[in-house]
């Protein structure tokens, strides 16, 4: 076969909206990463929050992103991926727009007399709302756009362009805060998101039928799915470790910048030193996949905790640009070892004829990484990296996590090991 057959055995594999889904993704990640780079130094530096309060904030937008798409993905299915979309990326556009106002002097006489930790919490609770149907959408889109012979080309797609979104967007908020503020980052990923409502509105088409259809489910029946998941005992003992390892990951968004600008360089580009973790994937995800591919999804989940652990030492060693970009490559390649094989676990894990139900819930360790991480980043960094001038505790305290993520994994591993050989 020719290489512009090859071109056109994949191309004919997807439905049109496909390729406008995935293209909106790409510019919802540039968005969604581009602001969340530089939120915590916007909300300490220019809205003067302690870190306390900007791990708060910060909890709130990125738990209530990965908790609220359980729910959103059954209203999307019942109003449409197409309306799903277009009230998204509206509300996005809108709500990152609301935040950059927060900063502009031109819109604080509208801001006088009001808590403004309030007014960011509801900001970014009405955000996270809108950005809560866009996963659903896209992951849907995918699942009904593609033919059977290309569906698992069309999430490697979808992953790769996420991906591309996380490296190319800190570097444009980058250059954005360098030229004419950090308040009009917010105000970049409000327009990219408002034109992608446009491009939705112009181009994306249902698709009516394809190899992924089925029944939708209701509300009611979500909810006591949810119940059902929260009942396995063992299900929620992996996901609540798992969860240990995300909450040492956001720490890369919520306290690394802020350690960048006290203790590194006031002028460095923390934004494309955030980046690097997104650059590893795209370069390196093929070979880490291929070196780990003998690996038991266990084992690799195992390895890849302790081997993003080791972040935290490498940022201990000194205050550099070159230790932070070493370390964040790290905690990459750990991602990278055991991201892949989580999913193929849980689909292990679940009782036979419920592993679509409970892949549903695979975001729940992000979720709640995001709402105690958040508060818990913030507070280690303000006691030890403000108060008392010790950063390498704040390092050696999230080592500290990744290395009881490990050991509870490895011991969870031993314990349903003996139980399946039982």
């Amino acid at each position: 076969m020719s290489f512009q057959e090859k071109v056109s055995e994949v191309t004919n594999g997807f439905h049109r909206a496909f390729w406008v889904a995935n293209g909106m993704e790409l510019f919802e990640r540039l968005a969604y990463y581009g602001q969340a780079t530089v939120l915590s130094v916007y909300l300490r530096d220019h809205l003067k929050f302690s870190p306390i309060e900007v791990g708060q904030i910060s909890s709130v937008f990125g738990g209530l992103i990965y908790f609220l798409p359980i729910f959103a993905g059954t209203i999307a299915d019942k109003i449409g991926f197409r309306k799903a979309f277009s009230f998204a990326f509206f509300v996005l556009a809108l709500g990152y727009f609301l935040v950059g106002t927060t900063g502009l002097t031109a819109f604080q006489p509208v801001y006088a007399g009001l808590p403004m930790y309030w007014v960011l919490i509801v900001i970014f609770i009405f955000t996270a709302i809108g950005g809560s149907f866009i996963k659903p959408s896209v992951l849907g889109t995918v699942a009904i756009a593609s033919k059977p012979h290309t569906k698992s080309l069309g999430y490697a797609v979808y992953y790769w362009l996420v991906n591309i979104g996380g490296a190319v967007g800190p570097v444009i908020a980058y250059i954005v805060r360098d030229t004419v503020g950090i308040e009009f980052v917010y105000f970049v990923s409000s327009l990219s998101c408002f034109l992608m409502f446009i491009v939705n509105y112009m181009f994306y088409h249902e698709v009516k039928s394809g190899p992924a259809a089925a029944s939708v489910e209701t509300l009611g029946a979500k909810l006591k799915n949810l119940v059902i998941v929260l009942g396995n005992a063992k299900f929620m003992i992996f996901l609540l470790i798992f969860s240990l390892f995300w909450i040492m990951y956001w720490q890369v968004f919520i306290i690394v910048p802020l350690y960048i600008k006290d203790y590194v360089s006031a002028d460095a580009p923390f934004e494309i030193i955030q980046s690097a973790g997104a650059w590893s994937i795209i370069v390196l995800q093929l070979i880490v996949n291929r070196l780990t591919r003998h690996l038991s999804p266990r084992t690799a989940i195992v390895a890849g905790f302790a081997t993003s652990s080791l972040c935290w030492l490498i940022f201990a060693m000194s205050p550099n640009v070159w230790t932070a970009v070493a370390g964040i490559v790290v905690l990459a390649i750990g991602e990278m070892t055991q991201a892949p094989r989580y999913y193929e676990y849980i689909s292990d894990l679940a009782p036979k004829g419920q592993q679509g139900l409970f892949q549903g819930y695979a975001f729940l360790p992000i979720a709640i990484a995001w709402f105690v991480g958040g508060p818990l980043g913030g507070w280690l960094y303000q006691t030890f990296a403000r108060q008392q001038t010790h950063p390498n505790i704040v390092w050696y305290s999230l080592f500290a996590i990744g290395v009881a993520a490990t050991v509870l994994m490895s011991a969870y591993n031993a314990v349903v090991g003996r139980s399946e050989k039982a």
